[in-house]
């Protein structure tokens, strides 16, 4: 599953396994910036266990991703500051956790949300207790725009679930499938052009998850070449947010 921390205006999401076991990795930190938000993306798989805390002066979000190993290379963050996130610095902080530091302008109410990535979360009974276990809790489920595939990797699409009446999420990874089974690169994995009346249909989607619940955050992982911005922007269009 993915786990998604949203700060107010910075927000982690936790890219959780394809499969539910297998040893645990994290594979990937990213940033990415948004209108009045930021997600910082920790790519996840394997079983593992998240917990987190927050530290005073400075400010700082601790993720401990626990029963994981780090397999990415580590990269500086420029230090601009994009939504009050002012630095990220991740470590194989034990030899089974892997320690992630958000460093922020100033300490936030934060809201979580949870991406999965295998369909047998979301399949039959599985469905209701899957919301449930996360209404219980105040954490949003991630709705997704996937490839039209039953393959056990890739969420159901026609799912617009909300379990927390404050924030509705749904994030769009493209509809090649072939790619998304396939790609070796993140890139190659997520690399579709939405056409224009697909970005219809994900206006409309939109709107009737606003109208359920207080926010909506869209997010596109189409991330091949611009396709992500161009059609954020198209998106924004479709909606009359931009003119």
């Amino acid at each position: 599953m993915k786990r998604s921390l949203v700060l107010a205006s910075v927000g982690l999401l936790l890219a959780a396994p394809r499969a539910l076991g297998g040893p645990g990795e994290v594979t990937a930190v990213s940033v990415l910036p948004g209108p009045g938000s930021v997600n910082v993306v920790i790519d996840v798989r394997g079983g593992v266990q998240v917990s987190d805390f927050t530290l005073k002066e400075p400010a700082r979000l601790v993720v401990d991703v626990k029963g994981a190993t780090l397999h990415t290379r580590g990269i500086l963050y420029d230090r601009i500051n994009r939504g009050g996130i002012l630095n990220i610095r991740y470590s194989q902080f034990t030899p089974e956790v892997v320690r992630v530091v958000i460093e922020l302008e100033s300490l936030r109410d934060y809201r979580l949300a949870i991406e999965f990535r295998n369909r047998n979360w979301a399949i039959g009974d599985q469905l209701r207790s899957t919301t449930d276990f996360l209404r219980q809790r105040k954490a949003a489920f991630v709705n997704v725009d996937a490839p039209a595939e039953e393959h056990f990797t890739i969420m159901p699409s026609n799912l617009n679930e909300i379990t927390n009446s404050t924030l509705a999420y749904l994030r769009l990874h493209g509809r090649n499938a072939r790619a998304y089974l396939t790609g070796k690169t993140v890139a190659a994995r997520f690399n579709y052009d939405y056409r224009d009346d697909e970005i219809d249909e994900v206006a409309e989607r939109s709107r009737q998850l606003g109208r359920e619940a207080h926010e909506v955050h869209v997010v596109f992982n189409n991330n091949a070449l611009d396709y992500a911005p161009r059609a954020a922007t198209r998106l924004r269009t479709a909606l009359g947010q931009l003119i």
